[in-house]
């Protein structure tokens, strides 16, 4: 190429190719969706605890059962009416406990998946267990238990 055609100019963003999948995959993902009915923007915690109470309720009253499994099918959605005649009230008077509930069930859930992942990678590296703090007897040279001083 002769110097009059290349043209300076802003350095390629080194990044576009991910960006431009993370886009098409995002747009894929929202489509198929929409095709399956799932497009819906999730309610409140309690809202979706009611969701989740009605459609079992439903589903158990759908079964298809022997007459002798019948009585026992009775019993569950009795239990399942009381069930959601107890919530019910809760879900109407502090609907923001729910949503706090998620949370926090959420943080701890990130919470151990971070200590599993930072203990399997210890694992897999062969990296020897952590030596006991001093003042303790830790583990056996078997590593099987630890004695706790209950005194």
């Amino acid at each position: 190429m002769s110097e009059s055609t290349e043209r300076p100019g802003p350095a390629p963003d080194p990044d576009a190719w991910e960006r431009a999948c993370a886009e098409d995959l995002a747009a894929e993902n929202a489509r198929r969706r929409r095709a399956s009915g799932q497009g819906h923007v999730p309610g409140s915690a309690a809202e979706e605890l009611r969701k989740l109470v009605d459609a079992v309720a439903e589903k158990v009253a759908a079964f298809e059962l022997p007459p002798a499994a019948q009585a026992a099918q009775g019993a569950v959605q009795q239990i399942i009416s009381q069930a959601k005649a107890a919530v019910e009230p809760v879900i109407e008077r502090n609907p923001e406990v729910f949503d706090h509930l998620a949370s926090a069930g959420t943080e701890l859930l990130a919470a151990y998946r971070a200590a599993v992942h930072r203990q399997e990678a210890r694992w897999t590296r062969g990296e020897p267990a952590r030596e006991p703090r001093e003042g303790r007897e830790g583990p056996g040279p078997d590593g099987g238990s630890e004695r706790i001083d209950l005194d």
